[in-house]
């Protein structure tokens, strides 16, 4: 009796699995991956490629399904039989933009509902309007983020999301949750008692020990980076915005496991002493980098720290402040980290400190992250060119990413922004993209 029973339900669950297998293989409930068909001719007066060269005029790139297979000018590239041709008129031709530290999960400051959203909003809700956020970024010429901090592993969801095609967004580098000590910069902080007490999963770790275990677990569940604080911060409630968070020992851990799981920290850091500690112990980058001194930025040279400078941010909260939407404490570190911010990239640029583009999208509104472009040259006086490289093959090195993206050269993915006009003449057009491809996609045109 019972190998009759036993019988009937292997019968009934092989049934089901064929219909659940033919329901599958119905391509009209399953979106196409995000993938470039056929060969594509794109002109343009002008091409700066991303690694620094001058640019060429009467500019050519050829794309072959989702591969860059020719670059040059009208007379060096042959057309080749049977491509579709856009001409693009008077504009630019660039690798797609790079966008090294964003929060593209959740609310953005300033929407009167962000202060409370970490207790209000459903755990979901942040993910859902990530998918609008990642939307407008791509549409804004970045085809490439690095999402440095998300609850929930909501990046990871929409990185998923946006690789197999359900929604349209940027290529992503994720985090998970940012790591950092009990009530610093990386906590939920300035609640009651007991409301948001999280612990390594959550990215919340002291100790050598905790740290590792914290990184261990953001590494097991889809991190292609490590986000620490080793200094306090502007938004953050009961910290001096420089006061170092992890001691170097620390620090030192964080770092060393991260490197043996094959990842680069990139650190939030404020603070002199707390950019000293992040560079000593080994991390690819420093965020904000607000108070960087001399002495910090020749240990960044010597050991190729990149400084990611985000300074949409520091003019974003500074603003904030003096229109009294930022009061107290976090008014008075707005303040003084963007007065800060545009002394720290001259001494930057100073001491060849290597640079990466990064905005602190979600502190400024998604989809106007081309104006980084613009306050690098106006507030930290690199020119045009040397902009446009950290918001291309720059970035794309600090990510580890360079093989495939951050320039216009044969064999890389087509990832292809054009902007009207000359950027050189004017950084201002880098705002306002005409153009954009991702892997061979045709996003806006």
């Amino acid at each position: 009796m019972h190998k009759q029973k036993f019988a009937a339900l292997i019968i009934v669950v092989a049934t089901l699995f064929s219909a659940v297998s033919a329901f599958s293989q119905d391509t009209s409930i399953v979106p196409p991956p995000p993938v470039g068909k056929g060969i594509l001719v794109l002109k343009a007066a002008r091409l700066i490629d991303g690694t620094g060269k001058p640019e060429i005029k009467n500019a050519v790139v050829v794309v072959t399904d989702n591969i860059i297979t020719a670059v040059g000018t009208m007379n060096q590239v042959q057309i080749p039989a049977g491509a579709k041709v856009i001409d693009l008129g008077d504009s630019t031709l660039m690798p797609g933009f790079i966008d090294s530290h964003t929060h593209v999960i959740g609310r953005i400051l300033g929407d009167p509902n962000y202060p409370m959203a970490v207790a209000k909003d459903y755990d979901s809700f942040g993910a859902i309007i990530g998918t609008r956020n990642a939307k407008n970024i791509l549409l804004a010429g970045f085809t490439t983020i690095r999402n440095v901090g998300a609850p929930n592993f909501d990046d990871m969801a929409l990185r998923k999301a946006i690789n197999e095609g359900w929604v349209p967004g940027p290529r992503m580098m994720a985090a998970g949750h940012a790591i950092g000590i009990t009530g610093g910069h990386c906590d939920e902080n300035g609640f009651k008692p007991g409301l948001f007490d999280g612990g390594i999963k959550d990215g919340i770790a002291n100790g050598p020990e905790e740290i590792r275990a914290a990184v261990r677990y953001q590494v097991k569940y889809g991190a292609d980076v490590i986000k620490t604080c080793a200094t306090g911060g502007v938004l953050s409630e009961g910290d001096a915005v420089g006061a170092t968070q992890y001691t170097y020992e620390e620090m030192k851990a964080l770092v060393d496991e991260a490197t043996k799981l094959d990842r680069k920290v990139a650190a939030h850091a404020h603070g002199t002493e707390g950019i000293k500690i992040a560079v000593r112990a080994g991390v690819s980058s420093i965020e904000h980098g607000s108070f960087l001194d001399d002495e910090g930025a020749k240990m960044m040279a010597e050991r190729g720290t990149y400084l990611v400078p985000t300074l949409m941010a520091g003019e974003a909260v500074e603003r904030l402040a003096k229109t009294g939407i930022l009061r107290g404490l976090m008014a008075d570190k707005a303040i003084a980290a963007a007065t800060a911010m545009r002394n720290a990239i001259r001494i930057a640029k100073k001491y060849n400190v290597k640079i990466a583009l990064g905005t602190d999208s979600a502190v400024i509104l998604h989809g106007t992250n081309g104006r980084e472009f613009v306050l690098m040259v106006e507030w930290g006086g690199l020119t045009p060119m040397e902009s446009i490289f950290a918001g291309t093959m720059s970035a794309a090195t600090l990510l580890g990413w360079e093989k495939n993206i951050g320039s216009l050269e044969t064999g890389k993915w087509a990832d292809i922004v054009a902007v009207p006009g000359d950027p050189l003449t004017d950084i201002h057009k880098m705002e306002s993209p005409l153009f954009v491809m991702k892997n061979g996609v045709i996003y806006k045109q």
